[in-house]
């Protein structure tokens, strides 16, 4: 967890505003990078927050004490989103513990990178099953659970849109894909008053992908303000999409990625 989004976080909960008082969070790979940055900052903003981790439980107790000293409320729960199973039960899990469900946020997702010729079939499976599949079923339990007011917000990738450079085939495809996941819940949920957005990252300073690796450079050079963003950059407009201001925005693939995809 970056001193930015620690600092973003604390900034938001002494702001005075609670927008999201009395709602509940599921924030899936929130342990660490954007999920953790998303985590803090909707509870921040007054959510309770259910928050997923698959082999990081240390780091997800960090952003569950870091909430509960802002006297906020959070709780973790082991779950690999490559396991449908263990999706359901994430979902089931938030709503028995907070007694409701308003916002999911699907974050949790894996990146097989590499020449196409390279990638194996298990890495097809593994991918579209954690990126897509999961998404997917996270969603369609969810919507069991929202009322008039709820929201569904993806994560998905300036790849997504632009691929700039070789070696994205699967993890491109696999966050292309969450466009038409969302436009279609866009559509299916509206007439019950419910939310579907996505919000596509460029290049992000997390531990997966940070500011000082071998490729940032580049990465970097690609955007249109020549620099990385702060997972905070990202955990903002969740955070709007998830309270009022986002109450008109449906279907909508909204960029955070310093100029990547113009």
């Amino acid at each position: 967890m970056t001193a930015a989004t620690t600092a973003t976080a604390t900034a938001a909960a002494g702001s005075g505003t609670r927008p999201l008082a009395g709602k509940v969070a599921l924030v899936t790979g929130g342990s660490r990078g954007i999920g953790a940055a998303t985590a803090l900052r909707l509870a921040a903003d007054g959510a309770a927050v259910a928050l997923t981790y698959r082999s990081r439980p240390d780091s997800a107790d960090q952003v569950v004490k870091e909430i509960e000293r802002a006297g906020g409320q959070a709780w973790a729960v082991r779950a690999d989103s490559g396991d449908a199973e263990e999706v359901w039960a994430s979902v089931a899990g938030t709503v028995e513990r907070f007694g409701r469900l308003d916002i999911l946020v699907n974050n949790a997702g894996v990146g097989v990178l590499g020449p196409f010729e390279t990638i194996s079939l298990d890495d097809v499976d593994r991918v579209l099953r954690t990126n897509v599949r999961a998404p997917f079923l996270a969603a369609q339990a969810a919507a069991a659970h929202l009322t008039e007011g709820g929201r569904i917000i993806s994560i998905g990738s300036c790849m997504a849109e632009r691929v700039a450079f070789p070696g994205g085939t699967l993890y491109a495809t696999s966050k292309a894909a969450l466009t038409g996941l969302t436009k279609t819940l866009a559509r299916e949920l509206g007439p019950r008053g419910i939310t579907a957005n996505l919000v596509h990252p460029g290049p992000i300073d997390t531990d997966m992908n940070p500011a000082d690796g071998e490729s940032a450079e580049m990465q970097a050079g690609l955007t249109a303000l020549g620099a990385y963003g702060q997972a905070s950059d990202v955990a903002a407009t969740v955070a709007h999409l998830a309270g009022d201001g986002g109450r008109y925005i449906t279907g909508a693939s909204i960029a955070v990625d310093g100029g990547f995809a113009v």
